[in-house]
């Protein structure tokens, strides 16, 4: 059985996690898609998920990548770049991340893991746990002792993940847009790194 290109496993091995170059940007956006399509389900209007599409997706995820690369911003809103990490096994995208200093205002100091998706026929394998282990060594590298990401309120999938490997709910909360959606609410998790 196969959903958009990738076939069902029962396991996958260990993934390589490697830094995002310009031929990876159609395995992001259809990570994210999917992945948002089927973990955000309940939690935000299928009309908004239903117009996701992973080939503008790609479109983006290429110039996001070239910025990157680049050493140009790839935040809109703050004068901050980040990096993509991905997740790949035989060839294809299976997970990214990406992270960087903190985007939210007056938090430049921490860290920040601004997104982290594995496509859904892989959850529970590992994929998301060698993402996560790998971004954290890189922040640290990067001189981070703390660090910061948002969980979409109700997300419990998300939420346990993050716990299971240290990071806690520290009361923080903003209600914003992403991905096109307003009004979404968003619980901070935080974890020291050092």
């Amino acid at each position: 059985m196969t959903t958009h290109g990738c076939p069902k496993l029962g396991s996958v091995s260990q993934p390589q996690v490697r830094w995002a170059n310009s031929d990876d940007a159609a395995g992001v956006a259809r990570v994210h898609v999917d992945a948002w399509r089927t973990a955000y389900r309940e939690l935000v209007p299928a009309s908004v998920l239903d117009e996701l599409d992973a080939e503008r997706g790609a479109a983006r995820w290429s110039e996001w990548i070239s910025a990157s690369s680049e050493g140009r911003p790839t935040d809109a809103c703050a004068d901050i770049q980040h990096r993509l990490l991905v997740a790949e096994v035989d060839g294809r995208i299976i997970g990214w991340s990406s992270y960087g200093a903190g985007r939210d205002k007056g938090v430049s100091h921490l860290g920040e893991i601004a997104g982290l998706y594995v496509h859904p026929q892989f959850w529970s394998q590992k994929v998301g746990h060698a993402l996560i282990t790998r971004v954290e060594s890189e922040l640290i590298a990067e001189g981070f002792a703390d660090a910061y990401l948002w969980v979409l309120h109700g997300n419990s999938r998300a939420a346990n993940f993050y716990e299971s490997h240290g990071w806690t709910a520290d009361g923080a909360e903003k209600v914003g847009v992403k991905g096109g959606v307003h009004e979404l609410h968003e619980l901070r998790r935080v974890r020291c790194l050092r």
